[in-house]
């Protein structure tokens, strides 16, 4: 999954400076976010006890 990321984002700085756009580099942001939801929906819990419990930590 880490030489995905690696490789969205370098697809991203490249689509960005060809084609001067700057929402290409939402991309890879929108991707570990999509990631992250994803992990959490993983978990045997349920979504919104999983998220009561990350935020629990210390």
């Amino acid at each position: 999954m880490f030489y995905a990321l690696i490789a969205l984002i370098v697809i991203s700085i490249f689509l960005f400076v060809k084609r001067k756009k700057p929402g290409y580099l939402l991309l890879p942001i929108a991707a570990m976010g999509v990631y992250v939801v994803v992990q959490i929906a993983l978990v045997p819990m349920g979504f919104f006890e999983t998220i009561k419990f990350i935020f629990s930590l210390r």
